[in-house]
């Protein structure tokens, strides 16, 4: 569950690339979303790797076996949600760019950025739904764990 863990961390911390956009071509709300989205690939082509290194090196380097929890509700659902958010602006920033926008460059590279945008959405929320699916059949199996046995008197 570690590969999990850390590759949602560093789709996550692909936001910490929004605050440096370029300043957009055109005037607008549908300029600066598609910049934003082309910041959070830029991101997550930095920092996925990273993060996956990072959590090799975790599991690898401890001297014990490498045994953690696995991710809580929260990293899942967080996860879940903010691929929903991506595929929802990726598909907006798509029929978008199908029109005439002014002030695109390349309106084909565009689009091919806010597709790739939109698989990696699914990808974050198929992350987010295997991270909850893998909690709560831990929680379950814990309970059942839990279970004393009856007595018969």
């Amino acid at each position: 569950m570690w590969f999990f863990r850390f590759l949602a961390i560093g789709l996550l911390s692909g936001i910490l690339m929004i605050p440096l956009l370029h300043s957009p071509r055109g005037d607008g709300f549908e300029h600066l979303r598609l910049n934003a989205i082309m910041s959070l690939e830029v991101g997550w082509f930095f920092l996925v790797p990273i993060s996956l290194v990072a959590g090799v090196w975790k599991a690898f380097s401890s001297r014990e076996l490498f045994r953690t929890a696995p991710p809580d509700f929260v990293l899942g659902g967080i996860t879940f949600a903010f691929g929903a958010l991506v595929l929802h602006q990726a598909m907006a920033a798509s029929r978008w760019l199908n029109g005439s926008p002014s002030g695109v460059g390349d309106p084909d590279g565009e689009y091919v950025m806010a597709a790739f945008a939109e698989l990696s959405g699914v990808v974050i929320m198929i992350v987010g739904m295997v991270i909850l699916i893998s909690r709560a059949v831990t929680v379950i199996d814990s309970r059942e764990a839990d279970i004393p046995a009856p007595t018969s008197r």
